[in-house]
């Protein structure tokens, strides 16, 4: 079993403690950091609720220094670490021009030796595409093709790609990343969501509503990935599932038996001092001890 923390950057957005949160989890065995995107929060009385909280606000992700970017935060941290991974949990695909996300996400690969993971969904909230000025009605359909050109990017010495979002003709977009593609984690839990993981994903990471049982979400939501994936003529084996929700071996246990791979955990510290001791006990608890689930 892999562990990830999630909410690290909008846990400890600030230099010194983003740089002490990093440096922790790497000696404490963590595989992964996870950072969430939300360019803007809408702060209208009659704005979309955020279902990622049961209050519908988003100002328990923000309330400690806001939500920053995570490419930027993880190209800050990446060169204080060696091995720690770097995943978006998740980026709203389609708020992005493709290309430039492409060299973005490609660059920050590529200086820290190949330890992006790049989670992508396409959120929910209109007032972000409106602010960013990208279409939200048609946002499912261009992050399918958003996916392939910046596949090809990365792939292709020369690429072109003529889709109805996207075009170019006989590009080089360097530097390519290190192993000339970034693993594409899907998330969400909705049936496009989980179409696109059988079609395009290397990952998946469900989305569990606050409220929702993941003991009883998660089997559900995992079966409908290998079933559609093996539809479409891929191998349901070889796609890596991570989810949240344990804080004990015996529940780790559990999930491993789901076939999940890695599991996350959020950091209830707020200090330094704090976070670095429950960091460390986490290591000490969960992640070196499940090493062989």
């Amino acid at each position: 079993m892999k562990w990830g923390i999630v909410f690290s950057s909008t846990g400890f957005p600030d230099p010194d403690s983003a740089v002490a949160l990093a440096q922790a989890a790497e000696q404490a065995g963590f595989e992964s950091l996870w950072a969430p995107e939300h360019v803007i929060m809408s702060k209208h009385p009659d704005a979309t609720p955020y279902r990622g909280s049961p209050d519908g606000s988003m100002a328990r992700l923000s309330r400690r220094g806001g939500i920053p970017d995570p490419l930027i935060w993880f190209a800050y941290v990446a060169a204080t670490t060696s091995r720690i991974r770097f995943g978006t949990g998740v980026l709203i695909l389609p708020e992005h021009q493709p290309v430039v996300l492409a060299k973005s996400a490609a660059t920050l690969d590529h200086l820290s030796g190949g330890r992006v993971l790049l989670g992508v969904g396409v959120g929910e909230l209109p007032e972000e595409y409106q602010a960013v000025g990208m279409n939200f009605a048609d946002r499912g359909r261009r992050m399918d093709e958003y996916i392939d050109a910046m596949r090809r990017l990365w792939r292709e010495d020369t690429a072109s790609f003529h889709g109805r979002y996207v075009h170019f003709e006989q590009v080089e977009c360097r530097p390519w990343p290190v192993r000339r593609s970034i693993p594409l984690v899907i998330g969400g839990a909705s049936d496009a969501a989980i179409r696109r993981a059988a079609t395009r994903g290397d990952g998946y990471f469900p989305f569990i509503f606050p409220g929702h049982d993941p003991v009883v979400e998660l089997p559900r939501l995992l079966d409908r990935v290998r079933s559609e994936t093996q539809a479409v003529g891929r191998d349901p084996s070889a796609m890596e599932f991570t989810a949240g929700g344990a804080r004990t071996v015996e529940e780790a246990k559990v999930y491993a038996d789901f076939g999940i791979h890695r599991l996350t955990v959020a950091i209830r510290s707020r200090t330094i001092a704090d976070m670095r001791a429950e960091v460390a006990r986490l290591g000490d608890e969960l992640v070196s001890r499940t090493v062989d689930l």
